[in-house]
């Protein structure tokens, strides 16, 4: 095999490596790499790149091929085996990564399940919103008669904290409750995709259905103004987070559909793996939307207004942290091209 032959047989394997790891590196990825890849690469593919490449250096420096070309291997192979075998990150600089690079990331690569997982959840809210507002009683059919009274109870302009019952404990207190059932419903969310997305699928579309027939009958009650301004803040951490874990629950459910060439527990392990950032991610999300809910969204002496303003504030920040952080900076150049 002549050089040309060589490095054309396996180029491609070089030039996702590369991308690979300069997106890793928090580097524009090299002009010949740039394309080398739709989707962020998981460490287990990484890994196998760089044995695969490595293999090759061996080839060509035992081959005697142009200098050019072990060194390029020779500097890719240093700098993924810095990536592959470096000691995990701990304290400061881990999570920093983890959160400007990792988990954003993340979510960028679960794409395909992140726009069904929104439309699960979407969908139902609508549609049940809807149906609730022009027939207030068909709520009864989501929820029990003693839930829909302290619906009423917790929304009305009565003086205690919003979204509380009568007699409900300090923000503390609330905001301990609300982190474990936030967690809670995350988990059954991403929990479920190992019954092949079934169960991720029922919790997505299920939490839609409650959230959506107490918005429709609160609004059609009269109590819209202190629903949505006590939801609109930690909604956006809150019903983002519970949508991201849908996805990854059905990343999971898609591994077991269609492993490829892999066993179906192979497929499942490099799938969860893949969603390990997103799930660390999405407990940082859950743990600040109950310190808003428990702190600000509870407060009837902050106006609607202002909370709506903060609240859209909230929701930018969240997109925007989604679409662009973490990206090389000629990606996001690219990007804002085209």
């Amino acid at each position: 095999m002549t050089p040309l032959q060589f490095e054309s047989a396996y180029r491609a394997q070089w030039d996702a490596l590369a991308h690979a790891v300069a997106e890793i590196e928090g580097k524009a990825p090299p002009a010949d790499a740039a394309d080398a890849v739709e989707h962020p690469l998981d460490p287990a593919q990484i890994a196998a790149l760089y044995r695969a490449t490595c293999e090759h250096l061996a080839l060509a420096r035992s081959r005697n091929y142009p200098v050019h070309l072990t060194e390029r291997l020779d500097d890719l192979t240093a700098r993924a085996h810095q990536i592959v075998y470096r000691p995990p990150r701990r304290g400061a600089a881990g999570l920093a990564r983890l959160f400007l690079v990792d988990f954003p990331q993340a979510v960028r690569a679960h794409g395909a399940c992140l726009w069904v997982a929104t439309l699960l959840f979407t969908v139902p809210l609508v549609a049940l919103g809807i149906l609730t507002y022009l027939d207030p009683g068909f709520v009864l059919s989501v929820h029990d008669v003693e839930a829909v009274q302290r619906y009423d109870r917790m929304y009305d302009d009565g003086s205690e904290p919003l979204g509380r019952d009568r007699g409900a404990d300090a923000d503390w207190a609330m905001f301990g409750f609300y982190i474990m059932n936030n967690i809670s419903v995350a988990f059954r969310c991403f929990a479920g995709g190992v019954f092949f997305g079934l169960g991720s699928v029922f919790f997505i579309a299920h939490n839609g259905v409650l959230a959506g027939s107490v918005a429709g009958y609160l609004t059609a009650r009269g109590f819209g103004e202190n629903f949505y301004s006590f939801v609109v803040t930690h909604g956006a951490f809150e019903l983002t987070a519970i949508v991201l874990t849908g996805a990854a629950g059905l990343s999971l459910g898609r591994a077991l559909l269609a492993p490829g060439r892999m066993t179906r527990v192979q497929a499942l392990a490099r799938a969860a793996t893949a969603a390990v950032p997103l799930i660390y991610g999405v407990v940082a999300m859950l743990i600040v939307a109950a310190a808003i809910e428990a702190f600000w969204s509870s407060s009837r002496g902050v106006p609607p207004e202002v909370k709506y303003a903060v609240g859209g504030l909230c929701w930018a920040l969240v997109l925007v942290y989604f679409t662009w952080q973490g990206r090389p900076a000629a990606t996001r150049e690219r990007s804002r091209a085209g």
